[in-house]
């Protein structure tokens, strides 16, 4: 038995790097500085570790084999999910090349809320580090900040040091839309953070008035979507009176339609507090589940992000006719390859085609695919890199054990070898 300490996270997506892990053979236990996403990421068992082919156990390079038999040939394959490390997504890309297949990452349908509006009218966003040593005042909408990732204002709000502040319990946090589910936002002196409630449909209304305010425009209603505009006012006010504002939202918890317009709202927000003579910053939240990683990945290799399709030989990109559900709907797709080392739950989509599944031991299928390779998850049976949710820094991830699972990226090599 041994301990393990300043574990990183690939789980929570924020960084966290001070994790203490006791390792008992294959048996892993959080005993510092766990939380409500990381600690049960960490301590799930190994249910199994043999590879399957149609239900049946088999060695690696027979199920290997098999996964490039039922990929040869193929005229439109899909690659999702995209869960996985640095490596993993380079090999993963490696086998959409030869293959021709579409690239999906499963969390894109929410990344591209916030794609759209990068892509349309760019943005000025900042980094878990300046947020943590300049933000005096915080402004949450539309999510569940401590319910994303639990630890976020111990490690990025009430930090006991900051270059830039004095006294970081004095930090303003509002919420706007959902309300906190716990006291995580509550300052280490008491005080609570401004909650501003309304319906996740009402954002986009709510959202244009607060920019028209902080545009200075005149309004003549009383209310919107049940909140005072003299309360929204007073944010507006706030925001230009701040020193370094922070405007943060979660595109996953925007599940409305034209939600990237809504994102589109809170960046030119951000553009006006910097013309009005203040600094302001947005802050998207994302990374969990490797998205940030596959995202990045498939930038530097392709110059897309993910959702791209190598069909004709060269990469190409379309945020919405390459989504694996529709490509699946329209029988577009004959084959399916569903890559997710981090979270057994992560089910691949319900699909009568050929289906690959390379994912996190102990998933648990309603129909076997014709394939199953467990394989390691990076962090816990292996090193790699993973990038955090504010996309400037690739986590260095520590092997804890020794399970015998292979890697992912040695799995899609050895398949696409076998092509």
């Amino acid at each position: 038995m041994t301990e393990i300490t300043e574990v990183p996270s690939p789980f929570c997506g924020i960084g966290t790097d001070d994790l203490s892990i006791q390792v008992d053979g294959a048996t892993l236990k959080v005993i510092a500085n766990g939380c409500a996403v990381n600690t049960p990421a960490f301590e799930q068992a190994i249910a199994d570790a043999t590879p399957r082919i149609a239900g049946q156990a088999v060695s690696l390079e027979a199920a290997t084999t098999k996964a490039a038999e039922l990929l040869r040939g193929t005229n439109q394959p899909v690659i999702s999910g995209c869960a996985t490390d640095v490596n993993g997504m380079r090999a993963l890309l490696a086998l959409a090349d030869k293959s021709g297949a579409v690239v999906d990452n499963l969390n894109f349908n929410n990344a591209r809320r916030n794609l759209l509006a990068l892509q349309d009218s760019g943005w000025m966003n900042t980094t878990l580090a300046e947020l943590k040593n300049r933000c005096d005042l915080l402004l949450v909408v539309g999510t569940d900040l401590e319910a994303f990732a639990p630890r976020f204002f111990e490690k990025y709000l009430w930090n006991e040091e900051s270059m830039f502040l004095d006294n970081t319990a004095n930090r303003e946090i509002i919420y706007l839309g959902k309300a906190p589910s716990g006291n995580a936002s509550t300052s280490p002196t008491g005080q609570n953070a401004n909650v501003l409630p309304c319906a996740d449909a009402d954002l986009p209304d709510v959202t244009a008035v607060l920019s028209a305010l902080v545009k200075g425009h005149l309004l003549h209603a009383q209310s919107v979507a049940g909140i005072a505009i003299a309360d929204l006012q007073a944010i507006a006010d706030k925001l230009k009176a701040a020193d370094y504002g922070v405007i943060l939202w979660g595109a996953a918890a925007m599940a409305f339609d034209q939600a990237e317009l809504t994102v589109q709202t809170l960046c030119n927000i951000v553009k006006d507090l910097n013309q009005s003579g203040t600094r302001c910053s947005g802050f998207p939240l994302g990374g969990k589940e490797g998205d940030q990683t596959a995202n990045q990945v498939c930038g530097w290799t392709t110059g897309y992000p993910a959702r791209v399709n190598f069909a004709r030989g060269y990469p190409e990109y379309d945020p919405y006719l390459n989504d694996t559900q529709a490509l699946i709907n329209n029988g577009e797709a004959d084959a399916l390859v569903w890559v997710q080392a981090f979270n057994s739950g992560a089910l691949p989509p319900k699909a009568d085609l050929p289906t690959i599944v390379i994912g996190r031991s102990g998933m648990k299928f309603e129909k076997e695919p014709d394939v199953f390779i467990p394989v390691g998850t990076p962090g816990i049976d292996h090193s790699g890199h993973a990038y955090r949710l504010d996309n400037v820094v690739a986590i260095r991830l520590k092997k804890l054990r020794d399970s015998g699972l292979p890697s992912t990226a040695a799995v899609l090599t050895a398949i696409e070898q076998a092509l």
